[in-house]
């Protein structure tokens, strides 16, 4: 049975209109926009039961037609473990000691940080495949953090979600227990997600739909700071801002639960933004997407 959210995610409201509804791949999804904070969600959605099994081995052959990674998939996730590295670096990462990527798939990240910061790295992949996939290559890779955990994997002072936030049901919950169970007192986070106002980011998957606003309200109201915020194509687009990228550090809770920041408009600046990207693909199509990515 469906799981049908009687409050708002993010700031527990139980006032929200219908957002959107459409077809993905056969499953019908609908997403509701909260009244109060303006946080964009799916409801109705998988119950997490539902949502484990699901990406153990059905996921993968929805999104791209088989269960373990293909070359092309291999080819995105090298310039994206790429382009996440130069991220690291310009916002004055210069040191990681013990990595921790969150859906980590191929482990291709997983080796990119290694190498370059010359550190111990541990991938967390429910998919079956792909963790095979990646510890076929000698990589230190688990289905869990629990099992992680269990293993003998400390805190970690990086800890990466790159595509995984907005598949998390409770996603301010799922960061608190990041921030006080896993990561170190100095150590940050890294989240890369889908751009609501640029990304056609309404699958069956994705149970949240970030803009930059409510990226930072999450986060924040997790118990983090924002030190980086970027809305970016890469490795896509040079142009078109498909999605955001934040890296954060845990910060004290003196002073009580901060309050969460309303954003308006939504629907005008989702409209505006999709508008403002095919505007681009029309006009400057080599600009728009990358060769490899070109439709």
């Amino acid at each position: 049975m469906p799981e049908f959210l009687s409050q708002c995610p993010l700031c527990k409201d139980e006032r929200s209109t219908l957002f959107d509804k459409r077809v993905f791949r056969g499953y019908e999804v609908e997403n509701r926009l909260c009244s109060n904070c303006g946080l964009v969600y799916q409801s109705p959605r998988m119950t997490e039961d539902e949502l484990k099994v699901f990406y153990q081995a059905e996921y993968r052959q929805i999104y791209q037609g088989s269960e373990g990674p293909e070359q092309k998939d291999i080819l995105v996730q090298k310039a994206r473990a790429h382009a996440i590295v130069n991220l690291l670096q310009e916002s004055g990462v210069d040191k990681v000691e013990h990595f921790a990527d969150i859906g980590s798939s191929t482990g291709i990240l997983l080796e990119e940080i290694r190498d370059v910061y010359q550190c111990q790295v541990v991938g967390i992949e429910p998919g079956d495949a792909y963790r095979q996939y990646a510890k076929s290559r000698n990589l230190k890779v688990f289905d869990s953090l629990e099992a992680a955990d269990a293993a003998g994997e400390g805190e970690f002072d990086l800890i990466s979600l790159i595509h995984v936030l907005e598949h998390v049901p409770y996603p301010v919950g799922y960061l608190r227990e990041l921030r006080d169970k896993y990561l170190s007192q100095d150590g940050k986070i890294l989240i890369e997600v889908p751009n609501l106002y640029a990304h056609d980011c309404f699958e069956v998957a994705h149970l949240t739909s970030f803009s930059r606003h409510s990226l930072v309200e999450v986060v924040k109201m997790a118990g983090f700071v924002t030190e980086y915020l970027e809305p970016h194509g890469r490795p896509r687009s040079s142009m078109i801002p498909l999605y955001i990228s934040l890296l954060a550090r845990p910060v004290g809770v003196e002073g009580g639960q901060p309050e969460i920041e309303i954003e308006r408009w939504i629907g005008i600046k989702r409209n505006a933004g999709l508008a403002h990207r095919r505007v681009i693909e029309r006009l400057l199509p080599r600009q728009a997407w990358l060769p490899e990515y070109r439709m």
